[in-house]
């Protein structure tokens, strides 16, 4: 038995890298209510989300024509400059051949295929698969997709060793009470122990993690604290959109940073990382994003906040020796679409002690 708790769909993983890619329109060739929530919430973010809404006589008989309809609506009503068809299960046991209906629509637009549906374990098989044909169709060049690749691994490797896939369940947890832990991260940045403040974010969540780093040095000017941040100019066309707003958002905010690593190297940062702390020696440390990217042979002996949106990471963290855990809920839909830092639960309460 791998797991017993719900895992992230490959499919949703399919959508998101779309996005990333600079999709306009995304089609799901399946029914209608496969990837709603997921569906309505990149519709935030700019990316139109399309179905071909297959009712259960296609499961039998096939899509192919309804898909190539919806094609060509997407095509004459929206005049997308890239879309993407992203397969579902009942495509795949339907055995759609989604290119062909690509060709056969006769659409202009560069469009990919993205065969996947949810039987696989892992949802980084279905960035793969949006990525493969993506680098075909020179959107990405053979480098960035190797680069991917290895990203994708380390990613899942941290998740598998410390993270939500760590057992086969976890019991989801709100953390701890933030103003609690915030009174003793001013108690600590106020009394001159030295200590470092890092992001190391996944995408678009760095809009608001990005708020505690910057709720820390607005609560303590003076402190001595080093901030440290993933927003280093690397990734897809998104990726790299999203840190050069927020490194700009955190510059006017009077936040002095020291870049180490990209918004899509969370996974592969975590050594990087710790060995910065290391060197830094500090009395604590606020770690926001995917803190359990860090191994824990850097934080021994540091009295360590960190911040997940996460529920199910606050007891993998406090095995790692991590003091004070606090999670951000609902954290992924609020930075959904924005164009600017949001505001954080914890942020929030960190100014509130000045």
């Amino acid at each position: 038995m791998d797991y017993i708790q719900p895992r992230p769909s490959s499919i949703v993983a399919a959508l998101y890298t779309a996005r990333d890619l600079g999709v306009d329109v995304a089609i799901l060739h399946g029914p209608s209510g496969c990837s709603f929530k997921h569906a309505r919430l990149l519709e935030e973010d700019g990316m139109r989300v399309l179905t071909t809404s297959l009712a259960d006589n296609e499961f039998i008989f096939g899509g192919h024509e309804p898909l190539m309809r919806v094609l060509r609506h997407a095509e004459e009503t929206f005049r997308p400059h890239r879309m993407a068809v992203v397969g579902t299960c009942v495509a795949m046991i339907i055995g759609e051949d989604l290119q062909s209906a690509i060709h056969d629509a006769g659409v202009a637009t560069p469009a990919i295929a993205v065969d996947i549906h949810a039987g696989f374990r892992e949802n980084i098989d279905g960035v793969l698969a949006t990525l493969e044909p993506a680098a075909d169709a020179g959107w990405i060049s053979a480098d960035e997709l190797e680069r991917q690749r290895y990203l994708l691994g380390k990613a899942n490797e941290v998740e598998r060793l410390r993270g939500a896939a760590s057992r086969t369940y976890i019991e989801p947890s709100r953390g701890d009470l933030k103003h609690v832990a915030a009174e003793r991260l001013v108690e600590l940045a106020g009394s001159g122990a030295t200590g470092v403040a890092v992001m190391n974010a996944k995408k678009e969540t760095a809009y608001m993690f990005a708020d505690e780093l910057i709720a820390l040095h607005d609560a303590c000017p003076d402190a001595a604290v080093t901030y440290v941040a993933n927003l280093e100019d690397r990734g897809l066309p998104k990726v790299r959109e999203d840190a050069a707003r927020i490194l700009a958002g955190m510059w006017e905010r009077g936040v002095d940073l020291e870049l180490l690593g990209a918004l899509d190297e969370y996974g592969a940062n975590g050594p990087a990382v710790g060995e910065r702390i290391r060197e830094l020696n500090p009395d604590f440390a606020l770690m926001v994003g995917v803190p359990h990217a860090v191994p824990p042979e850097y934080t021994d002996g540091i009295e360590v906040f960190s911040v997940t949106n996460g529920p199910r990471q606050v007891e993998p963290l406090r095995e790692m020796g991590h003091r004070h855990v606090m999670v951000e809920i609902d954290l992924h839909p609020k930075t959904l679409g924005v164009r600017d830092i949001v505001a954080s639960e914890f942020g929030a309460v960190l100014r509130s002690m000045r």
